[in-house]
This record gives structure tokens, C-alpha cells and sequence, in this order.
């Protein structure tokens, strides 16, 4: 672990100076899950959440999350994003929902903070479109789970 790189020699918050960053192929994988009720997994499931397609939403609400993501996050820079991607799986036996985002560009900075911001905003939506049957969900396990380009590296958990 290196020094802590948005903070100047007089400790202020700054924003990391890339012009002199090559341009590589960028990839970063995020997960995430939300603990629900069985009603919430049979609701989810059977597609009968009175706000509709809980799923689809929060695919779309994560992909435009990931995309906005230095609006929210300070000191992100903004990034052309060439992939978002979000999948589900319903885990029945441990009654969760887990999210995995996976964002891709070729830029000069990296595409962590994006990836996660998109899981955490679809398990929001998640979390939103299904309050109404259950108010004791909880969003937890957000992580980086994989990241590649730039120069430290691969980074496999």
C-alpha cells in the first residue's frame, strides 16, 4: 500500500493529476448482495412487486449510477465508459439477492469506483422497490471483486 494519493503535501483533498497516464484497457468486477424475506424472494421471482420488474429497474438504476458516478463520488474523474453490466442472482437458501457490476473503458484511470457505485445503487433500487413487503432488507458485502489496467496491475480477491 502506497501513500494516500488524493491528498496534497499540505493535506487537502485534490483530485489525482492523469494527463501523463497512458491510455490501457480498464476492467473492474463489484459485488454486492441485500438479505430479504421470503415474501420479497417469491415476490421478486413471480414478478408480483406492485412496483413492477424489480430487476430490470435496478439494472438500469446501477448502469446509470456507474455512468454518473463522479457526480457523487468528489474526486472521480469523468470516464467514457465502454461497458456496463449488471447481472443478479436469487439466492434462495440464504435469502439474499447478490448484484455483480462489471464496467470496461479504455481511459487513464480506472473503473473501481464505478463498478461499485453501480451495485450499491442497484441494491438501493432493490431496497426501494420492495420496502413495502419488507423493511428489515439489509444491503451489506459491497466489494471489489476484480480490476485490471493501469499500472498496479491485476487484482483478483
Amino acid at each position: 500500500m502506497g501513500k494516500l494519493t488524493h491528498i496534497d503535501k499540505y493535506g487537502n483533498a485534490t483530485m489525482v493529476d492523469v494527463s501523463d497516464k497512458k491510455h490501457t484497457d480498464r476492467m473492474a468486477v463489484a459485488s454486492g448482495s441485500i438479505r430479504v424475506s421470503r415474501e420479497v424472494i417469491d415476490a421478486v421471482i413471480t414478478n408480483q412487486v406492485k412496483k413492477g420488474d424489480v430487476l430490470g429497474t435496478a439494472r438500469i438504476a446501477g448502469i446509470m449510477a456507474a455512468k454518473k458516478t463522479p457526480e457523487l463520488i468528489p474526486l472521480c474523474h469523468t470516464l467514457l465508459l465502454s461497458k456496463v453490466a449488471l447481472d443478479f442472482e436469487i439466492l434462495e437458501e440464504s435469502l439474499e439477492i447478490k448484484c455483480i457490476c462489471t464496467v470496461k473503458l479504455n481511459g487513464q484511470t480506472g473503473a473501481e469506483m464505478e463498478a461499485l457505485t453501480g451495485v450499491s445503487t442497484a441494491l438501493l433500487t432493490v431496497y426501494d422497490m420492495c420496502k413495502a413487503i419488507d423493511k428489515t432488507m439489509v444491503i451489506g458485502n459491497i466489494r471489489l471483486e476484480e480490476k485490471s489496467g493501469g499500472k498496479s496491475g491485476h487484482f483478483v480477491r
